[in-house]
């Protein structure tokens, strides 16, 4: 009776083990072995060139998948097109999951301008990670000391100040001069860098650029920031009002997220929609964002679609004015 006893309770623990291996196991790799994906390395298609935020973006975004996929995801930057190029291939790529595209605020407004060769809701959606405020800025050496100043200004001189801007059409621009109802003079540069060294060189009054282009150019005191388009005050900025604090309903950014060819299983896209909501809880791609100051923002299928679709109608008066200047 005691061996039949002992043996019976050694099955009985080697059984609890098992259940217990079982159930430690994630809903991730859970999904992965019931659809058997992905068994080979990932494909992210970044649309912009090496170096910039969406590439940063990607690059820690694929690392961290990597850690939960446990499969490699590899960074291809396709340029052109102001994203259009890359964003296309990747709508285009085999619909198996092994080709997954970053997309990014251009996926909205190029189908507006009629500058891309795809419509925006063509992806099939699967999670955001990245949202980005635009940040109004002026050099430390400005008279302007807060964003009241510098609307101020632009109702006393009207046109006469000077819009240093990253890229043109600037709808950031363009979504403040409408609320803020002032008019000033845009100048074009090719990214935020050269128009930045116009606002430092005393040749432009202000400029609107994402926290993480001038988090650098703030932090050693040679620009300062008057006030954030977002819902609530940036982490990394905390003494920086909103706009909506200062009366101005201005909330306007870009975002990053994940998007596939329309045709992708849903069962894929259900492991890499766990997969990416796991990535952004990852803590050394938390830890890059933040020194980064790159906002996360995770977002399922549905509200990123929807997010989307919003955008586009916050875009829609915008394009409007491009259309009517070309």
């Amino acid at each position: 009776m005691r061996k039949t006893g002992s043996l019976l309770l050694a099955v009985l623990l080697v059984m609890s083990l098992i259940i217990t291996g079982c159930g430690n196991k994630s809903e991730v790799s859970k999904q992965q072995q019931a659809v058997k994906y992905p068994t080979k390395a990932i494909e992210l298609i970044v649309p912009y060139a090496a170096g910039g935020g969406t590439d940063a973006v990607g690059r820690a975004l694929a690392e961290a998948l990597k850690n939960v996929l446990k499969q490699d995801v590899v960074v291809i930057n396709k340029t052109g097109g102001a994203g259009a190029v890359g964003m296309n291939e990747g709508l285009h790529a085999k619909a198996d999951g092994y080709s997954i595209t970053m997309v990014t605020r251009e996926v909205a407004i190029l189908p507006m301008l009629g500058q891309a060769p795809f419509k925006t809701l063509d992806f099939k959606y699967v999670s955001n990670v990245n949202v980005d405020p635009e940040l109004v800025v002026v050099s430390s050496n400005s008279e302007y000391k807060t964003i009241e100043d510098l609307i101020a200004a632009m109702k006393a001189n009207p046109g006469k100040l000077s819009f240093a801007a990253a890229s043109t059409p600037n709808f950031y621009g363009i979504q403040f001069a409408q609320t803020a109802g002032v008019n000033f003079k845009t100048v074009p540069f090719q990214g935020a860098a050269p128009a930045m060294t116009e606002i430092l060189g005393g040749r432009a009054d202000f400029g609107i650029y994402n926290p993480g282009e001038v988090k650098a150019q703030i932090e050693n005191g040679k620009l300062r920031p008057l006030a954030v388009m977002a819902e609530k005050r940036f982490e990394g900025l905390k003494d920086v009002p909103t706009f909506k604090e200062k009366g101005l309903d201005v909330i306007c950014g870009t975002y990053r997220g994940i998007a596939v060819p329309p045709q992708t299983p849903d069962e894929v896209v259900k492991v890499l929609e766990d997969a990416l909501a796991k990535a952004v809880t990852d803590p050394k791609f938390i830890e890059f964002m933040n020194k980064s100051q790159l906002g996360i923002a995770y977002k399922n299928p549905a509200d990123f679609k929807s997010m989307v679709e919003q955008d586009m109608k916050v875009l829609a008066p915008i394009v409007e004015v491009v259309n009517k200047k070309q």
